[in-house]
């Protein structure tokens, strides 16, 4: 099945996306530099790109840089006054998301911070509200950048979860892998948290078996 999911998602890229350049080396770049393949796949980037112009995104947070592909999706959706504030806590990985930016001409539109989230998050409160949030990082931290989210972003504001199905793991009640424990406790956040309208999506295809949530902050 798997080969088959991969097979459509390339039929989707080459139907609608087509060759890109930037994103292209983006990928090369980071395998050559050593950074696990964990990327977003380019119909989900182009989602999130639809999603946050849908929005009318002015300024974006993005929790989990890696190396800049979902980076340079998201960056691609804001206006020409527009900013993205992205979070990764490895110095490799962001200095790699770094270069690939300015190969893609965007470093300009994103500031790109070092450290743990849960930190940089803290440091944040004051900043003008963001109206786009895509969290992508250490799962089971992912009830605490929801919060964060809220905090830092505005009524209206879209929150954007991915990796919350893991094959179906999530249904495993007595898992001790931390990150479906910390996914099992984001369902259970979203379902009480009187802030946000929340629904999630199964997904399949270059990543295999996944799913994403969508939210918004009320």
């Amino acid at each position: 099945m798997g080969e088959r999911w991969q097979a459509v998602d390339d039929y989707i890229a080459a139907r609608l996306l087509g060759d890109d350049d930037a994103l292209a080396t983006t990928l090369a770049n980071n395998a050559e530099q050593g950074l696990p393949p964990i990327d977003v796949s380019a119909a989900q980037g182009k989602i999130l790109c639809l999603l946050a112009q849908m929005a009318g995104a002015k300024r974006i947070l993005e929790i989990g840089t890696l190396g800049g592909y979902s980076t340079i999706w998201l960056a691609r959706a804001l206006p020409d006054d527009g900013a993205l504030v992205t979070l990764e806590l490895e110095a490799h990985h962001a200095r790699v998301a770094q270069a690939n930016l300015e190969n893609a001409g965007l470093a300009s539109k994103v500031d790109i911070r070092v450290g743990p989230a849960v930190d940089s998050l803290t440091a944040m409160d004051g900043e003008a509200p963001f109206d786009f949030v895509f969290i992508d990082a250490d799962k089971q931290s992912n009830t605490a950048y929801v919060e964060a989210a809220i905090r830092l972003g505005r009524p209206g504001t879209t929150i954007i979860v991915d990796n919350v199905v893991r094959e179906g793991s999530v249904l495993d009640a007595g898992s001790t892998d931390e990150r479906i424990v910390g996914t099992r406790a984001l369902f259970d956040m979203l379902g009480a948290n009187p802030r946000l309208d929340a629904t999630a999506i199964q997904t399949v295809g270059a990543k295999g078996w996944d799913g994403f949530v969508l939210a918004r902050v009320l």
